[in-house]
């Protein structure tokens, strides 16, 4: 705009230099030139102006955009860093639910074991429990020996038939099978000292029938002191 008003002043000021060298005809063509010429810049000043406005008003856009990207971008990078949160932490749980899971996969096994272990003592505890039953006749005919069943599955053994002075006079001894599967003597009176050895003894041999003979034998001897 400066130098539209500077051209306009020189414009101004060669037209008073032109007046006193021309004629009127001379004057009216250069009027008409600089009349044109005037409204060309004119129009290229209104032309230029509008599109300095027009690329101020890109410029903001651009900018506005360019800010808009950068919020953009930098939500992304968060959702991205939260996603590779969430990420590692489904792994740690699904590492954590595998480990989980085996383990108890672990308990399980481990658990049917024990129940087929204690299953098969059950088994062969009962079987000895009943063999024991069926000889309950053979040993109160030849031995004067009467076997109860007892709580826990305990056997109670009574010899009477002992003591001369007093037959009735019950000898006893309780006996069960514990968690290894092994015969044990829980009580015996009157008490004999050689009853750990007769149980450590019917463990290797398994000879029942022995046992219960050496144990009236030992009640027998104890009778005459």
């Amino acid at each position: 705009e400066d130098e539209i008003v500077l051209f306009e002043k020189e414009m101004k000021e060669f037209w008073t230099k032109l007046k006193g060298v021309y004629g009127t005809e001379q004057i009216n063509q250069t009027l008409a030139l600089r009349d044109s010429c005037k409204e060309s810049i004119k129009a290229l000043s209104e032309k230029w102006s509008k599109k300095l406005k027009e690329g101020d008003l890109m410029i903001n856009k651009i900018q506005e955009y360019n800010n808009e990207i950068l919020q953009q971008n930098q939500r992304i990078s968060e959702n991205q860093e939260h996603l590779t949160e969430i990420k590692s932490n489904l792994n740690q749980e699904e590492e954590q639910k595998k480990d989980l899971t085996d383990s108890i996969q672990e308990l399980k096994e481990e658990l049917m074991k024990k129940k087929e272990m204690i299953a098969s003592k059950n088994k062969a505890t009962k079987e000895r429990v009943e063999r024991l039953c069926k000889s309950k006749v053979l040993f109160e005919e030849r031995l004067g020996l009467e076997i109860r069943r007892i709580h826990n599955e305990q056997l109670q053994f009574i010899f009477r038939h002992i003591d001369h002075k007093d037959p009735d006079k019950p000898y006893v001894f309780t006996l069960s099978i514990n968690e290894q599967g092994d015969y044990e003597v829980t009580s015996c009176t009157p008490p004999l000292d050689c009853i750990e050895e007769f149980q450590l003894k019917v463990r290797e041999t398994n000879n029942f029938s022995a046992f219960i003979a050496n144990i009236r034998k030992a009640f027998t001897a104890l009778s005459y002191k």
